[in-house]
Formats: C-alpha cells, structure tokens, sequence
C-alpha cells in the first residue's frame, strides 16, 4: 500500500517541477526583444554618466591635461560655495516655479474652454496645441526678434500704435523675458494633460450634481479640482524636470547675462568657456540628482493615476 501511495505523489512532483524550465524560457523569449534597447541604453545614457561622475572627483582643465589630479567631493563643495554657482541655483528654482505656476493656470483655463462643446473646437486646440510643437530655439529666437525687439518687435509696434512707451524688453525684464517665452511653449503641455483629466470624469455624477442645484463654481471647487489633483501634480512634475534642465532660452534671449543664468547654463560657461572639466560635471551630477528626485515624484504621480483607472474599469 505505501509503494501505491508514494507513486503518484513522486510522479505530481515531477509533474510539477517539468514546467519551471519552460517557464523560464518563455519569460526570458519574452524579454528578448528588450534586450538590444536596454544595451543601447545603457551604453548611450548610463556609461556617459559614470564617466562624468568620475571626472567631477578631479581637478581638471582643458587646457593643462597633465595637471589634473583626484580632489575627492572638491567640486561639489565649490560649487555649493560659489556665490556665482549659488545664484544660478536660486535662478533655477525661481524660474522652475514661475514658469510651471503660470503655465498650469493658463493651460487650466484653456482646458475648461476646451472641454465645451463649441463650432470650430477642432481648430482652436490645434492652434493652442502648436507652440508646444515649435523647436525651443525656434521658438526662442521668434520671441527675441519677432516680439522682444525694441526697434521692430511687435510689442513696441503695438505700443507705438497707441502711443506708448518703447522699452528694451529684454534689458529691462531679462528673466521675465525668459519666463514668458518659455510659459507660452509649455502651457500647450499643460492643457492636455488637464483636458485628458477634465474629459475622465465621472458624467453621471457631474449630472447629480446639476439636478440637485449645484452652480458651475461649486461644481468646479467641489468636483472638478479635487479629481485634477493628480493631474495637476503630474504637470508640475513633468514641466519641472524639462525647466530645471532647460538651456535653450537662456543661452538664446539673454546669452546667459543680466542675472537670469541658470544651472545648465553654468555648466555649459564652465565646460566650454573657462575649460573646468571637474567643475562643470560636479555641477552636472547635481542637475542629474535634481532631476531624478523630481521623476521619482513625476513617476508615482503616474502610477497613482494608472492604479485609479484601472480601478474604475
């Protein structure tokens, strides 16, 4: 009786473990494909910054090669008492805010217009859509010629027209100047993601609410913004780490002058002006480590959203 019971427990566990291997063969055929992109990552993103952490424990300058030698966290702790470095820092987070504030309340007012069924709705977010699709230097440089000029710019035209004053943009308001280009590239970004949130609400509950009496207003603060929290936190998110990083409009309205250098623009005065290899990657890794605090947060963002709609459905 015990060899005819212990027979088919053996014969269930090599039933058993048979699939393991197949199992493992199919997981890794399915990875397969993967595996050309996350070389090609790796090579192009990741080997680039291993070697630019290395070189920020040195003190090495272009021009003098041979004199370079291993100066430990050197770097990071000149660039963290440089009162030049500081004030790039502090110019970083003030237009980070500035832009990502304004452009999250404009591309809210544009999504609420957008949101209503109106003739010609279609054109109208192409239009809004199409500064987001302009190359940043493009879109730069129209703001620097086009609008900012102070000799034929179509500001001062305007105010010639009624008779106003003819100020030098951007000597007078540099980084203002900087901000507005760079609000009007990124409130198009805004919109979208808080369309996409204003058309995922809950209809039916937004019909309640009409039926028991509710106003547009209570509507809005009661209904729509607590169910665009996340929506709105994603676009902030998102805007900060492209502003953080953003060098474009900075090196072509201002050249970086006036008080409106920022962080990337500092590295790129210590990498190919004054030749400082180790400065200006210890400056680098910092905008890295910054930037990869705010897309941890921008990622959570993202997965809280994909969590809350799958629960729906």
């Amino acid at each position: 009786m015990s060899a005819t019971t212990t027979a088919p427990v053996a014969t269930r566990s090599v039933r058993t473990n048979n699939p393991q291997p197949s199992a493992r063969l199919k997981a890794w055929a399915t990875r397969a494909p993967l595996m050309p992109a996350l070389v090609f990552m790796i090579v192009v993103t990741q080997l680039p910054f291993v070697a630019t952490l290395v070189i920020s424990f040195f003190d090495w300058n272009a021009l003098y090669p041979d004199a370079r030698s291993f100066t430990g966290f050197a770097n990071y702790s000149e660039v963290l008492s440089d009162a030049d470095l500081r004030g790039s820092v502090w110019t970083t987070i003030l237009l980070t805010v500035s832009v990502v504030l304004a452009s999250l309340v404009l591309g809210l007012l544009l999504a609420l217009l957008l949101d209503r069924k109106f003739k010609g709705r279609g054109v109208v977010r192409t239009l809004l859509i199409a500064p987001f699709l302009v190359v940043p230097v493009a879109a730069a440089l129209l703001w620097k010629h086009v609008l900012y000029n102070p000799e034929y710019g179509l500001l001062n035209g305007l105010l010639s027209y009624v008779g106003g004053p003819q100020p030098d943009w951007i000597s007078n308001t540099p980084l203002l100047a900087v901000e507005a280009a760079l609000v009007w590239q990124w409130t198009p970004f805004m919109m979208l993601i808080l369309l996409a949130g204003l058309q995922s609400r809950d209809q039916q509950q937004l019909e309640a609410a009409r039926v028991d009496g509710a106003s547009d207003w209570q509507i809005f603060r009661y209904l729509t913004l607590p169910h665009l929290r996340r929506y709105l936190e994603l676009g902030a998110l998102l805007g900060s780490i492209y502003i953080v990083q953003n060098f474009d409009a900075v090196f072509t309205i201002t050249s970086g002058g006036l008080g409106t250098a920022n962080l990337p623009y500092t590295v790129y005065q210590s990498f190919y002006q004054a030749h400082e290899n180790g400065l200006a990657s210890a400056a680098g890794v910092l905008v890295v480590i910054g930037s990869i605090i705010i897309a941890t947060f921008a990622l959570r963002v993202v997965s809280s959203l994909f969590r809350e709609e799958v629960g729906r459905s």
